[in-house]
């Protein structure tokens, strides 16, 4: 039930640049009984653009909250009265500063005031003026009596600085005793933040204080001047008289570890800037997926989440329609290059921010104009100066190439991308995000902003040598080049405490029935490497003086051994599981909440299997998708069953080709193709072993777990009318992850199960 309490007529026009000219309608429905359902309330009319349907929709009465602060009701007062609010505003011809979000500009119309519902927490950055921040600043020494301890860990808390009003980090954290050993600078940096943000703890002190040293890093430049080509590819020092010198301003490090909550640091230091009116940023990371958690993060700083907007909206080559707002983009995106006449993606970003690729706009000018300048001398045209984050930073890892024990290895193209979109917008304030920022020190060449080489903070003239230096030292020198890093404010590096935290070892003892499925599945593996030897010599890959075709015996033995540690391991993880399963169900008794962690989910075997069955037969399957089809997949694809023919070759050695038919289809060995065979009856024959996965979900069912993985879609069991469990397929939306994970966290479900792709970021 409910009543109708607005409804009008949108015009085609407004949705014409996304392809369409059809005209849709909006209707606002209450959820409270009508007095008379036979009337319906007039509509205005047609609403031409949607300046005008906010108007319309501002003067409603506030929707019922339904007691729930949170509600769908109480939130929308907010959002769409805030959205009229901001259309009004923009609709006179008053200049104002944006420093502040909640100055309202004059205007010969006036604004309606609008009233909230008493529930609803409006938004921060349009509602609570925003002040510089306080802080104190003090002396950090270490402890009297301090000495070496075998700790690799030390309690972190704030050293140079002391935050009135904020609050602790929820959960404790630590960092390296090597990190604990030195001090950041004392800062002079006041972010621009609203009282809400340290008063309500939507920031704890430790989050607050990489706003603080984020703004620090971001208020200077590296030293040096440099030239910049029209790609964008290659920074070179700037010669004497030099025209188009740019000075890149300098960046800052986030590695903290998982829980520290680094996107919604990222948050706050867009939100310090936005505040400032640097209202155009770009938050680049490694997956698509993770545009809710940065939308998500951005909420919880009481902004507007649809702010943050997907490159992948706009299609490549065409301007991008957004006005202010933050531009989530992932480093595969970011790699597009030019083609058919449209411009590559960081063309189009270069765009969006109004700076040209490779023009040097920005902080330029002659190498005499930057001498002994402490700022950068700025052009005709104001370089943007916003924020560009790098999440999950060590997906550029490899931007400048390096050696490996076969030789140099070319640089990937998504660093190459990262450095150019650094190179194009040097008075960008980068943020690095990433807890392992490198894993080797030459994939640490994508931070060109904390000037570690060619800059006067560090000894080293350019990143070879760098590398050469820190690769002696080996894992100190990392340690101190970190440590050095903090020192200087370009670097912090926390992770949670995990003192008190217990485990115990979960030991599954095989059952008879399991030892004998196991020696059975190692038979059958030992006749297939039997038959693998024999198959060889029979497709004449081997012979009896050697081997015949180097290549093809090779790529046969590989795909052998990997299937068989795929599907061993497999099926190791699948026999634990009924242990697995009795320890959750005891944990509820014991007031606990499960949480498994697993390495593989079987999509790609499932969706292979899948597209052998019609889509109408989905709803009610027969299907094995269990470790042992990944052999039965090899033996059916990668099982050797090809012919080959031996020939002389000029100097006069026996080798050995593939043989194909006048069609030029490859010609089958017949002794081959029936041991392949035998081999396939003797598997099939074999009892199947389900995946840890589908075992956990079959048995306590998909209303009790909280599945966080990067499948699109699932097999699940369910329950018929008649009572019958068949197995159906069930799709998985984009979102579904973070529905899961919220359902987890509200007591839900009791059990949650990620994998590695469902748990990044």
């Amino acid at each position: 039930r409910g009543r109708v309490v607005f409804t009008a007529a949108i015009d085609g026009r407004v949705y014409a640049r996304h392809g369409t000219t059809a005209e849709t309608r909006l209707t606002i429905i209450d959820k409270i009984p009508a007095a008379d359902p036979s009337r319906f309330v007039a509509s205005p009319g047609k609403a031409p653009d949607v300046e005008t349907l906010l108007s319309w929709i501002s003067d409603l009465p506030p929707r019922t909250p339904g007691g729930f602060p949170d509600s769908i009701g109480a939130l929308s007062n907010g959002i769409l009265r805030n959205a009229a609010k901001r259309m009004a505003t923009r609709s006179t011809a008053v200049a104002m500063p944006r420093a502040i979000a909640a100055s309202v500009a004059k205007s010969d119309r006036p604004v309606r005031p609008v009233s909230r519902a008493k529930s609803v927490r409006p938004a921060i950055a349009d509602s609570t003026p925003a002040v510089p921040l306080a802080y104190e600043l003090r002396d950090w020494m270490p402890e009297e009596g301090g000495r070496l301890t075998d700790t690799i860990y030390e309690p972190y808390a704030l050293q140079s600085i002391d935050i009135p009003r904020a609050k602790p980090h929820p959960t404790p954290l630590v960092q390296s005793a090597a990190m604990a050993a030195v001090a950041p600078p004392k800062p002079s940096y006041r972010p621009l933040l609203p009282d809400a943000i340290i008063d309500e703890g939507l920031l704890s002190d430790a989050q607050i204080e990489s706003v603080i040293y984020a703004g620090e890093a971001h208020s200077g430049h590296l030293a040096g001047a440099w030239t910049v080509n029209e790609t964008c590819d290659v920074v070179s020092a700037a010669p004497e008289n030099a025209e188009n010198v740019v000075r890149f301003r300098r960046g800052w490090f986030l590695g903290d570890g998982t829980g520290c909550g680094k996107g919604r640091q990222v948050a706050g230091i867009i939100l310090d800037n936005w505040l400032q009116g640097r209202r155009r940023a770009i938050w680049i990371s490694k997956s698509d997926k993770l545009l809710e958690d940065a939308q998500r993060d951005w909420s919880a700083l009481g902004q507007e989440r649809l702010l943050v907007q997907p490159l992948s909206r706009y299609r490549q080559g065409t301007p991008i329609r957004l006005t202010e707002g933050i531009l989530f983009t992932t480093y595969a995106t970011l790699r597009s290059q030019e083609r058919d006449g449209k411009k590559s993606r960081i063309a189009q970003i270069l765009d969006w921010v109004g700076q040209e690729a490779g023009s040097g706009e920005g902080p330029i000018g002659t190498k005499e104009d930057m001498a002994g300048s402490g700022e950068a001398a700025t052009g005709t045209k104001k370089a943007f100066d916003g924020v560009i984050v790098f999440d999950e930073a060590h997906a550029m890892a490899n931007a400048g190439g390096g050696k490996s024990e076969r030789g140099d290895v070319a640089p990937s193209q998504q660093g190459k991308a990262g450095l150019r979109l650094q190179h194009a917008l040097p008075d960008a304030r980068v943020v690095y995000v990433s807890a392992t920022g490198a894993t080797a020190v030459e994939n640490l060449a994508y931070a060109q902003r904390l000037g570690i080489w060619g800059s006067e903070d560090f000894p080293f003239a350019n990143r070879a040598e760098f590398v050469a230096a820190i690769e002696d030292g080996g894992v100190a020198a990392m340690e101190v080049l970190a440590r050095d890093l903090k020192s200087l404010g370009l670097y912090t590096s926390r992770s949670l405490s995990y003192d008190g935290v217990e485990y115990d070892l979960l030991e599954h003892e095989l059952t008879e029935e399991q030892i004998r499925i196991y020696n059975a599945y190692a038979d059958a593996f030992q006749v297939i490497h039997n038959n693998l030897a024999a198959a060889l010599e029979a497709a004449n890959i081997t012979s009896d003086t050697g081997t015949l075709n180097r290549n093809a015996k090779a790529a046969a033995r590989s795909a052998f051994e990997s299937t068989k540690q795929r599907f061993f391991s497999l099926l190791i993880t699948s026999m634990m599981t009924p242990t697995l399963i009795g320890a959750i169900e005891q944990d509820p008794a014991d007031g606990h909440a499960s949480v498994v962690q697993i390495v593989s989910t079987g999509e790609a075997l499932m969706e292979r299997r899948l597209a052998e069955i019609p889509t109408e037969e989905w709803s009610d399957l027969h299907v094995d998708v269990t470790p042992r089809e990944y052999v039965l997949g090899y033996l059916m694809h990668s099982f050797p069953t090809q012919l080959f023919e031996e020939y002389s070759d000029a100097e006069g050695n026996i080798t050995s080709r593939p043989v194909h038919d006048a069609d030029g289809n490859p010609v089958q060995c017949r002794e081959a193709v029936r041991r392949r065979d035998e081999l396939i009856e003797k598997l099939a024959s074999l009892r199947p072993v389900g995946s840890a996965l589908d075992q956990i979900l079959h048995h306590f069912g998909t209303d009790v777990v909280a599945e966080v993985t990067g499948r699109s879609r699932r097999i699940v069991k369910k329950t018929g009318r008649d009572g019958i469990d068949r197995l159906a397929v069930e799709n998985r939306p984009a979102p579904a992850n973070l529905a899961e994970t919220q359902a987890f966290m509200d007591d839900e479900k009791r059990v949650l199960i990620f994998s590695d792709a469902g748990g990044t970021g």
